[in-house]
């Protein structure tokens, strides 16, 4: 008679913990998804005459300019460090969220995964 359900070999008890242990990860996963969405990263260029905020959606929330660097004479400069802080802050909050989401993955060691 050909056994029903599970995996070959496995025990039925280690399925059952497998379950529990990848429900609370999901929990958890959607727990820091919602944080990270509501927290926002700075970054500054220029020697922080340019800053952007970026939020966890990936958006620009906010940019602060320096009047000092405002010169219609040379548009590009102000252009790049428009660029360089938000690239930057996106990089900080993209670097925050896989490293929080591996803490959480990192228990799926004890699994063989």
């Amino acid at each position: 008679m050909a056994k029903r359900g599970g995996f070959p070999g496995a025990m039925p008890g280690n399925m059952n913990q497998l379950m529990k242990q990848a429900q609370r990860m999901q929990r958890q996963m959607e727990e820091r998804q919602k944080e990270l969405e509501t927290k926002i990263w700075e970054a500054a260029a220029g020697g922080g005459a340019v800053k952007v905020r970026v939020s966890g959606q990936k958006e620009v929330v906010g940019i602060e300019i320096a009047p000092e660097v405002v010169d219609p004479d040379d548009v590009e400069m102000l252009q790049d460090l428009i660029m360089a802080a938000t690239n930057e802050a996106l990089r900080n909050m993209e670097a925050e969220s896989s490293e929080m989401m591996n803490d959480i993955a990192g228990g799926l060691g004890g699994f063989g995964f």
